[in-house]
């Protein structure tokens, strides 16, 4: 994806020890027609901050490095967690999406950067 687009996810790790706990970046998929965000963290560092932190990071990157105007944002429908923090974000969900013919539907969401 690097070398295809210039970004992609990010290691998240603590400052204090360089401990990885997650990931977050930018993602752009074949199915999609726009970038999103994906992130995803160790069970031990959820509901801590760290994924608001590291995803505000992500879509002001992509704002001011990439020059996106929007992105997308993709989940499966009982992520509670991850609905949560995308509304947090000013994503709001847009439609149900299938990444492939036999795959389930998820959710997209979307936002203006």
């Amino acid at each position: 994806m690097y070398t295809r687009c210039g970004f992609g996810l990010w290691l998240v790790e603590l400052k204090e020890g360089s401990v990885p706990i997650g990931i977050c970046g930018l993602i752009k998929r074949n199915v999609l027609e726009e970038v999103d965000i994906g992130f995803a963290f160790l069970p031990a560092y959820c509901r801590k901050g760290y994924a608001m932190e590291s995803a505000t990071a992500t879509v002001r990157y992509g704002r001011e490095v990439v020059g996106l105007k929007r992105l997308v944002a993709i989940m499966s429908p009982d992520n509670h967690a991850s609905h949560c923090l995308l509304e947090k974000l000013g994503f709001r969900f847009e439609r149900m999406v299938r990444l492939s013919a036999n795959a389930p539907e998820i959710k997209m969401y979307g936002r203006s950067i």
